[in-house]
């Protein structure tokens, strides 16, 4: 989105309330709030960083602050009965090192009826049990969500129009969105992945403590401003317009993130009963790219005490598959001597791009404790044991001999104003 439009988003709901005001003489409704966490966060190992999903950079033995630590700030403006505006800003650690601030949410509401309303702007993109609050550590029961999960979709955001549509059948209510717009996350420094034609149905059923959730996006991935990726899939054409060997340009598009389509699928329920508290979700992302397809899922047992709530979670993700490496082992005789050499480079680059150059598997046990001991402000210690398979997992930088696993220990301060 950009910032003439974020900027018409924002003037409009005040504009409106302003003729809203002089007509009618009444003020409207401003109501500012926020949430964050204060974290140390830890690890048992200097030879792998432990990150959050998107985030450049981690921790290691040293405790930090930036990994799971975050400030928002929400300002909502209530016009009349059916108009009204919101704006939602977040720092927090990021894809460019260090701290950065995201404008997470700016978007116009018009309620249209008791049961459908329509938002236009930037809103959060529904995919997810918690997509809406993933980032306000005191609505959640863990430190942090699922990174074998919430890392399959590298955005919180959509830019576009959504409409919810809510009804109630006996004690139990249904809620569908629909979602259409775009995005453009940044992935690091000089990489951005870019949606066209990005679509999310999200479908709900409350009933008591039971909330069952599904849903399913499609979008048009590219990814842009890769050098090795490009260095790659040049190298791929090249060598096979020049070596004759045709099944290089098939490899380089079949690699290539451009205008791909690109899906994600989840399943998810909260059982939230007296004392019980179970949440669970389950996912698959499929992509026509060296972007690996992936199936996930959590699950998240605890039990409240008083005001405690001890919790245990156990997190799997793994490759469903990559793209074949259809590049030869060596020319046959009579190649150039520099054909041979050629196709291992290429060989290597292909193997590494869809092994270590995408997210790998990972396995994840969690202990945990939560202490409510204020009205809006929660007090969690945190155990997590990542076990990464057939590579480094999540885990970012590691020496060349490490495997793992790595015990990741976390004190975090949730709160809301």
């Amino acid at each position: 989105m950009n910032k003439r439009f974020i900027a018409t988003l924002l003037a409009l709901p005040l504009a409106v309330s302003s003729a809203f005001a002089q007509d009618s003489g009444t003020a409207p409704t401003v109501k500012i709030s926020g949430f964050g966490t204060g974290a140390l966060t830890w690890t048992n190992t200097d030879d792998a960083e432990f990150a959050r999903p998107n985030q450049a950079s981690g921790v290691r033995k040293d405790p930090r602050t930036g990994v799971d630590s975050n400030l928002g700030l929400q300002a909502s403006v209530d016009v009349n009965n059916w108009l009204s505006g919101t704006v939602q800003g977040l720092v927090r650690k990021d894809a460019d090192e260090g701290y950065g601030a995201d404008l997470s949410w700016a978007f116009v509401k018009m309620k249209v009826s008791d049961r459908f309303s329509v938002r236009v702007g930037r809103m959060g993109l529904p995919v997810f049990m918690i997509s809406d609050y993933r980032n306000v550590g005191y609505a959640n029961t863990m430190v942090r969500p699922s990174a074998e999960v919430y890392s399959q979709v590298p955005f919180d955001t959509i830019d576009g129009i959504d409409g919810t549509f809510q009804h109630s059948i006996g004690d139990t209510t249904l809620t569908t969105q629909l979602a259409v717009g775009k995005t453009r996350p940044a992935l690091g420094p000089a990489v951005h992945l870019e949606t066209d034609l990005l679509t999310a149905l999200n479908l709900v059923a409350e009933h008591g403590p039971l909330t069952v959730r599904i849903g399913h996006a499609r979008a048009k991935v590219s990814i842009d401003d890769s050098a090795s990726l490009n260095t790659l899939l040049s190298g791929l054409r090249g060598a096979g317009a020049g070596y004759k060997f045709p099944q290089l340009p098939i490899l380089a598009d079949a690699l290539s993130v451009q205008k791909k389509q690109t899906s994600f699928s989840s399943a998810g329920a909260i059982l939230d009963w007296n004392n019980v508290l179970v949440q669970t979700e389950y996912a698959k992302r499929k992509t026509d790219s060296y972007i690996n397809d992936t199936s996930s899922w959590y699950l998240m047992a605890g039990y409240r005490i008083g005001k405690f709530l001890p919790y245990a979670s156990h997190a799997s993700l793994k490759r469903d598959g990559i793209v074949t490496n259809t590049v030869p082992a060596a020319c046959p005789p009579g190649y150039p001597a520099a054909c041979t050499p050629t196709l291992q480079a290429l060989s290597a680059g292909v193997t590494r791009l869809s092994t270590t150059g995408a997210q790998g598997q990972q396995q994840t046990n969690t202990i945990g404790v939560r202490w409510d001991f204020h009205r809006s402000a929660a007090l969690k210690v945190q155990i997590d044991r990542v076990k990464p398979q057939h590579g480094q997992g999540l885990l970012l930088t590691p020496a060349a001999s490490f495997t793992g696993p790595v015990t990741v220990g976390a004190v975090a301060v949730d709160f809301v104003f």
